[in-house]
Parts: C-alpha cells; sequence; structure tokens
C-alpha cells in the first residue's frame, strides 16, 4: 500500500524549495497534494476556426506558421515583443509574446502548431495574446481538458499539473476504497482511484462529471454520517444533568438594566426546558452580530451555578475571553458567583492559584480560550459548556472540554448566521434555537461601497467623525505585501496613515502574528479611547466592543466572504453614535458587484448567509471558511443541495440500522468517520 503521507518534498519534481511553496496551499503530503483539486478547467479539446473568433474570449486554433518570429524592441527597459504570424484555412492570426527570445528558435514556416490563449481584435486584425502552445503531434498543453488549479506566488500552473501527474503515478491506483460496495453499486460511482484520476485529468467533461459526484458524495455522506453517530452517541450516553426547577432564570432577568428581546427569552425558555430535563443539552444558538447572545449564556451559567455545578466559556481569542470575563463579572457578581479568566497570557502564578480554585470548587465559571482544554485544567464539577463563535472549534474540541464533567449541558454560540435548513443538515448533532430579532437601541449602520477614486472623501469623513469624538477600525486582508495578490498589508498602511494622511490622530495596528499580550494592550488602549485609528487584520472580526467606535473601513472588501464582512460591520453600531461600514473594493465584475450591493441592501445575516452561499459558487475566496461551515475540498454547498440532501437520508438509514457502524458492509465508513474526528474535523 502505497504511503500517503510521505513527505511533498520527495515527490518527482518538488524538493526543499518547491515543497515550502506548496506548504501555503497546504500541501506537505502526497494526499494532500492529490486531494488538491483544480479549480476549474479550459476545455482545449477543439479547435476553433480562426474566423469565428470572439474578441475576449480564451480558445484553442490550429495554424500553419507564415513567417519567421519577429523582434521588435520597445522603448520600455526589459520590453522585447515577439510576433508570429499563423494561418489556417479562413483567416490568419498574429500571435504575440513578451520577453521570450527562445521562442525565436521553436517556431519554422510551413509547420503547423497548435495554440491556446485570449483572443484581442485590434484594428480589424485578430491577435492571441501569450498561448500555450503545442508543436505538431505534441498534446502536452493543447488537445484536451486542462485543470486549472488555485496558485500562489512562484508556483506555475504547468508546474503544479506536472508534481500532481507525478503524485498520482506514485499512487498508480493502489488507493484503499473508502466507501462501502453496496454504496459505490447503488448509486453508480466511480472507485476512489477512478475518481481521483480523473478529476485531474478527465478525458471528457462526462469524466469530470462522474468523478466530481463520487468525491462530492462521499464529503458530504462522511459529514452527515459523523453528526448523526454523534447525536446518537450523546443520546445514547448516561442521561443528562437536571438542572434544579426551583433556580430561576426570571431572578437575573429581573435584575438586568435592560429589557430582553422576546426572540431572548424564548430561546431561554427553550434552553431551560433543556437544562431542567434529564437529556443533555447539546443546542447550537445562532444569532445575528449584536444580537444578545452573550446574555443568552450569561443567564444560563447562572442556573448551572446555583444548582450546585461550575460553568467552562470557551471563547477563540483573549480578546474576546476577556470582555465575555468583563460581561460575566457585571451581570452574577451582584449573586455572588465567582468568575475566572484563563487564557494563554495568565502569568504562571496566577494560573496555578486558578487551577487550584479551580479543582477545590472555590471558582464558578471559568472563562478562557483554548487553554481550558489543557489537561491540567480540571474541575471539581463541571455541568455547564459554553463554546463562543463555534466555527473556530473542531467537534474533537467541543469533546475534550464536555468531557472534563460528566454528561454536561452545551450550549455552541455563532454569529454566522448559516439557513435554518442548511443548518439542521450541517450541524445535525444539535438542537437549533435562533435569536432572529436585535435590541429596540440599536442603529442600522450605513453601508457605502466605494472604488479608489473615492479615497480623498472617504479619509475627510474619517476625520470629521474622529473630531467629533469618534473612533475608527480599519481592516486589511494581509498581514504581508504578497507579490501576487495586491492587498495593502497592515504594516504599510499603518505607516502611511501615521506620517502622511492622518499625522494629527493616534494610529495603531494589530494583528494575529503578535504575541497575545500585545495585542490585548492596544485593544485596551482602542477601548478606553486612547487610539483614534485600529488598523487590523481579520483578527477584530469576533466579538469585540467598543461602543465609541462609529466608522468600519474595510479595504479590498471584494476579497472577503460577505459573512465576515458582516461580522466585521458589527464591531460598529454598538453604542449611541449612528455608525458607517465603508467597503473599498476593485475590480469591476459582475459577481463583486452583486456582493456589493446585498452589503449595501441589507443588514440581516441570515440574508447574507444565503446570498454568501449563492453567489461564491466555487470561488477561492469566498469558500466555506468564511461561514464557519465544515470545510470542504470539492463539495459547494450552494450547488450540491440536492446531493445533501439526497445524502442525509442515505446517512439517516445507515445510522438507524448500524448505529455504531459495526457491521461489515459498513467498516470502511467506520475507518473515515474515525479519522475525521482523529483530525479534530471542524464541524
Amino acid at each position: 500500500m502505497v504511503d500517503l503521507k510521505q513527505n511533498i518534498q520527495y515527490i518527482k519534481g518538488v524538493g526543499p524549495n518547491r515543497a515550502k511553496l506548496l506548504e501555503n496551499l497546504n500541501i506537505y503530503n502526497l494526499e494532500d497534494l492529490i486531494t488538491y483539486y483544480p479549480r476549474e478547467y479550459e476545455d482545449r479539446g477543439k479547435p476553433k476556426k480562426i474566423i469565428d473568433l470572439v474578441d475576449g474570449e480564451e480558445a484553442l486554433i490550429e495554424g500553419m506558421a507564415v513567417s519567421r518570429v519577429s523582434e521588435i524592441r520597445t522603448g520600455r527597459r526589459n520590453m522585447t515583443i515577439y510576433k508570429l504570424i499563423v494561418r489556417d484555412d479562413t483567416d490568419s492570426c498574429i500571435i504575440t509574446w513578451y520577453n521570450q527570445s527562445y521562442l525565436k528558435s521553436i517556431f519554422k514556416p510551413g509547420k503547423t502548431y497548435k495554440f491556446y490563449g485570449k483572443i484581442s481584435y485590434k484594428s480589424g486584425k485578430i491577435e492571441m495574446l501569450s498561448p500555450v502552445f503545442d508543436i505538431e503531434g505534441n498534446n502536452k498543453n493543447t488537445g484536451k481538458i486542462i485543470p486549472i488549479y488555485p496558485l500562489t506566488y512562484r508556483l506555475s500552473q504547468n508546474t503544479i499539473r506536472q508534481i500532481i501527474e507525478n503524485g498520482l503515478k506514485v499512487v498508480n491506483g493502489s488507493l484503499e476504497e473508502t466507501l462501502p460496495d453496496y454504496l459505490i453499486k447503488e448509486f453508480n460511482l466511480y472507485s476512489i482511484n477512478e475518481a481521483t484520476n480523473k478529476i485531474h485529468f478527465p478525458n471528457s467533461f462526462d469524466e469530470f462529471e462522474g468523478a466530481r459526484k463520487r468525491l462530492v458524495f462521499e464529503e458530504l455522506l462522511t459529514m452527515q454520517v459523523l453528526l448523526l453517530s454523534l447525536k446518537n452517541r450523546n443520546i445514547q450516553k448516561n442521561s443528562g444533568i437536571e438542572f434544579d426547577k426551583n433556580v430561576k432564570m426570571s431572578d437575573v432577568i429581573l435584575n438586568l438594566p435592560f429589557k430582553l428581546t422576546k426572540a431572548q427569552l424564548k430561546v431561554l425558555e427553550e434552553i431551560d426546558q433543556d437544562m431542567e430535563s434529564d437529556k443533555m443539552m447539546n443546542r447550537l444558538l445562532q444569532g445575528d452580530v449584536g444580537s444578545g447572545k452573550t446574555v443568552v449564556s450569561i443567564i444560563a451559567a447562572y442556573k448551572a451555578v446555583k444548582s450546585g455545578y461550575q460553568a467552562a466559556i470557551m471563547a477563540p481569542t483573549s480578546i474576546l475571553a476577556s470582555q465575555h470575563l468583563e460581561g460575566f463579572k457585571q451581570v452574577l457578581e451582584p449573586f455572588g458567583i465567582k468568575c475566572e479568566l484563563l487564557v494563554g497570557s495568565t502569568t504562571k502564578k496566577n494560573k496555578e492559584r486558578i487551577l487550584e480554585d479551580l479543582k477545590e470548587g472555590k471558582i464558578d465559571i471559568l472563562i478562557g480560550t483554548h487553554a481550558l482544554i489543557e489537561e491540567n485544567v480540571v474541575f471539581k464539577n463541571l455541568g455547564f459548556v459554553v463554546t463562543d463563535e463555534q466555527h473556530r472549534f473542531g467537534v474533537r474540541q467541543r469533546q475534550m472540554i464536555s468531557d472534563k464533567g460528566k454528561n454536561v449541558d452545551t450550549l455552541v454560540m455563532t454569529a454566522t448566521p448559516i439557513p435554518r435548513t442548511l443548518a439542521l443538515i450541517l450541524y445535525g448533532d444539535l438542537d437549533i434555537s435562533i435569536i432572529d430579532e436585535l435590541p429596540p437601541n440599536r442603529k442600522k449602520i450605513d453601508t457605502f461601497a466605494v472604488r479608489k477614486s473615492m479615497e480623498e472623501r472617504v479619509n475627510n469623513f474619517i476625520k470629521k467623525q474622529i473630531e467629533e469624538g469618534r473612533q475608527v477600525y480599519i481592516v486589511c486582508p494581509l498581514v504581508e505585501e504578497n507579490e501576487e495578490i495586491n492587498a495593502k498589508s497592515v504594516m504599510e498602511l499603518a505607516e502611511k496613515y501615521k506620517n502622511e494622511i492622518f499625522k494629527e490622530f493616534k494610529v495603531e495596528y494589530i494583528h494575529g502574528k503578535l504575541k497575545a499580550k500585545e495585542k490585548e494592550r492596544i485593544m485596551n488602549e482602542f477601548k478606553s479611547g486612547n487610539i483614534d485609528i485600529l488598523i487590523s487584520t481579520t483578527v477584530i472580526e469576533v466579538g469585540v466592543n467598543v461602543p465609541n467606535a462609529s466608522i468600519m473601513v474595510i479595504e479590498n472588501a471584494e476579497r472577503f466572504g460577505l459573512a465576515t464582512l458582516h461580522q466585521l460591520r458589527g464591531r460598529v453600531g454598538r453604542g449611541e453614535y449612528q455608525s458607517y461600514c465603508i467597503l473599498k473594493y476593485q475590480g469591476n465584475s459582475e459577481i463583486i458587484r452583486k456582493r456589493m450591493q446585498v452589503m449595501q441592501d441589507t443588514n440581516d445575516g441570515f440574508v447574507i448567509s444565503e446570498k454568501d452561499l449563492e453567489l461564491r459558487g466555487s470561488g477561492e475566496f469566498f469558500g466555506t471558511k468564511q461561514h464557519g461551515l465544515p470545510e470542504f475540498k470539492i463539495a459547494n454547498l450552494f450547488e450540491d443541495m440536492p446531493m445533501l440532501k439526497k445524502v442525509q437520508s442515505v446517512a439517516i438509514k445507515i445510522i438507524s440500522e448500524d448505529s455504531e457502524l459495526k457491521e461489515e458492509k459498513n467498516l470502511r465508513l467506520r475507518k473515515i468517520i474515525d479519522k475525521k474526528l482523529e483530525n479534530g474535523l471542524a464541524i
């Protein structure tokens, strides 16, 4: 059996330097390589007649060279143009390349060649720019369907295609089948070896469809079977904790300085019923940015503590965890409830004290980051767990924190709304509650999508707001300049704003590579109003609460998924001031314009998530990461909804007949599920 975990650098054509480039694409071993699927395909199979070529299209032509390659030196440094005229029986075409002197020795008049490239009509002449080509009798670049892969800097399509081809040769059809034979037969699916080869190098689009069907089927089925078996396990476990019916949530609700919305009260009723029943609560709480999920978790934690148990609240960042600590203390300290914070930057001395107090039951609620799942964190009597921004934690991490207590009740929260029908399918192991209204005092955030030409007006608007006492977020997609993606980097932008545009204001920056303590210091400075403009990556996407911040500017907004843009927009509008979100975007494609329009038209996260699924297609920048949905290598939740529904009924049947997948016929499925759980699958 071939070793799928062998290091990528030992595949022919890779080596240590290319291995580093491939790691940028998350390709570390042979398995990663052969499951790095094309994002699209070019049909270079059938040549077009030159007379039928259309301006702007990419096409394949076959023609005879009627001249030698001519060389034209331009006035610009380092720029030489090479031209070749080819003709078929209908018309002639000028082929143009830049700075490729070796071409002069390749093409000979009277010989026939194939060219694939972009067509341009100039002054009535047909031109093809920088095409790939094949000489007579060769089909390396043309004459077939060619896979196109997402790339990284300094890796060309030809290089990655060749490396994948070499990887498939190593595998040589010896992949172990992963789906049960009865499913392959019933749904007329390709074998795993056939699907893996043909998804990369199909001979026809029918073969591509067949390969994709098989791989999507497997990806969606394993997710569904995994979720249903997890739900089954939870139901079959010993019965859950029955929290005290005499502990009333209304004690906290009546003590709050504001009124809860009807939606919040409805959700609390659902949680209360779960907590008082003998079944283990496993509930997903969906609510838009600012809908008041945190206060719901505070009230539920109160019930757990007053029933004699401890609670754990896990957040994805130390900034958010610190913010939760403030909120929990404010509401619960008057009831004599002790809350503590445990994050990566907690000092050794403090950590030792917290761990001791936790074990002895002196701490009622422990709030923290991934630090909570460390082995040395031991609760005396954990009964209630909240994971906030659930998409940042995998199934396994959720399980690890829950396993620190016995049959604990779990509340999983997300501010990334996804359509309910989809949520029911995706989070099959969870019951679902939705907060679908915002508190009455939340003002609508005015959103504007602007092009680069509006930059000066935007900067003047920012100055005016700061002079009125407000603060501003500016978000960039990257930390360092990448030569392939011309997005502004945080550090570059900070320099420009500090030294040129906003010299009179206090400008700071924050990004994921800063040490946790430094991030906390800067965020605290911003919260206390000592920083006017905070330039950041999406580290501020989650939950940070600065009521005085009234403007969110997002650079290169076209590079973010709609769900992320909506999350970022939710960082402002948290106080009494009218707030604004300014989306600066580049590019003029129809999909970019539509996405910007959606953001301007609605503040409803559920509508946005529907549109995001609909518009993103299989585009790289709008991938599933943006939703907090499971990350798929090939399935697309919008396009593949019919398959997802079909697969769900198959999964239900399998689990109802063989809940632990112990039957001989389901052992392959069992193997995939165990592997996914081992890897801490992010669902």
